[in-house]
């Protein structure tokens, strides 16, 4: 080992600013996820409806009930998730397009 492959070599980040139509982009990907898992959420809550649980046993009942609930809510979380954060990246679209027009007003 020599001496140079200790020396922490510096990173360099360069932080890139965020403008209207990059905000546009991600909330148009990330409608679009979310639109896909809505439509994931649906055709699974359909399947489950149309195939009940053929079962005498409670236990059994019970335990399929709360796999299928738990399924069908992390996917509607999936959907909540990606469709708030398309919300928020159209409204800072929105606030940086409204601050670009006040910019230029003032000059």
């Amino acid at each position: 080992m020599s001496d140079e492959n200790l020396k922490p070599q510096a990173e360099t980040q360069v932080q890139v600013q965020p403008t209207p139509l990059r905000c546009l982009t991600g909330a148009i990907i990330s409608g679009g996820l979310a639109y896909a898992l809505y439509s994931l959420m649906i055709a699974i809550a359909t399947t489950f409806a149309a195939k009940p649980i053929h079962s005498d046993n409670p236990m059994v009942v019970n335990l399929s009930s709360a796999v299928r609930t738990l399924v069908v809510g992390i996917i509607a979380l999936g959907t909540g998730i990606f469709g708030i954060v398309a919300i928020g990246l159209l409204a800072l679209a929105v606030q940086l397009l409204v601050q670009q027009l006040m910019k230029k007003e003032q000059s």
